[in-house]
């Protein structure tokens, strides 16, 4: 048990690292090929898209492939993870991603170490942190209720949705917003910002999961709904 939780711990960092690699990643490079930020905001866009349909099929197997410490929150609630294991997973998804946001300074050749001048406050920005996390929270809940097969295809269609009907370009992760605090880049957003966002997040996870729960559950067959009358 020790060691596949080890290989959990391993999967969740990596594939958090790789996700916000991507993220930044292509910001940066989508910046610096074109002035126009609709170009740039699309170049980031279909990468990250991209890459969560890899890693989720990949890396699912081994972790789940949470990668976000919101989506972690929902299923500890659930009691579908171990409290420990959680735990875990949500300090190897911050770690990884940081270490992810690193990455990709490191290969375009900026400083490593920055923190993000990028402003991303308001009352709609927030809204739509809500909004990015409940529906990728209640994608992935009725994803594994009627097509679990998907959810690779399902994540990844729905965060390259929300980048662009949400006002905040649809962060949806806390660890993935810490990790775009650390990087002065297209992708980043201020620390001092960093609170609202996660807040939100985590309640439009679990909104997201108290409707799941009532929506989503098994109906009573007849004859039993009948019993109980």
């Amino acid at each position: 048990m020790a060691a596949d939780l080890s290989r959990r711990i391993v999967a969740e960092a990596l594939g958090t690292a790789m996700l916000v690699a991507t993220v930044v990643g292509s910001g940066i490079m989508a910046d610096r090929l074109t002035d126009d930020v609709g170009l740039s905001l699309l170049g980031n866009t279909l990468p990250t898209g991209a890459i969560l349909v890899v890693l989720i099929t990949i890396l699912g197997p081994i972790s789940g492939a949470h990668f976000n410490p919101a989506v972690t929150l929902v299923f500890a609630l659930r009691r579908e993870i171990e409290a420990n294991a959680a735990l875990a997973y949500v300090i190897a998804q911050i770690g990884g991603g940081v270490a992810g946001t690193l990455l990709a300074h490191a290969m375009f050749e900026l400083p490593i170490l920055q923190i993000s001048q990028t402003v991303r406050t308001g009352n709609g920005q927030w809204i739509a942190e809500l909004v990015a996390a409940f529906g990728l929270v209640f994608t992935i809940l009725a994803g594994l209720r009627f097509r679990s097969d998907a959810i690779p295809w399902l994540v990844g269609l729905y965060i390259t949705a929300a980048y662009w009907f949400t006002a905040s370009t649809s962060f949806a992760n806390p660890a993935v917003a810490i990790a775009r605090a650390v990087s002065n880049t297209f992708a980043g957003i201020r620390p001092v910002d960093l609170p609202a966002f996660i807040v939100a997040e985590l309640l439009g996870a679990l909104l997201a999961m108290a409707l799941a729960g009532w929506l989503l559950s098994e109906p009573k067959p007849i004859r039993q709904m009948k019993a109980a009358k």
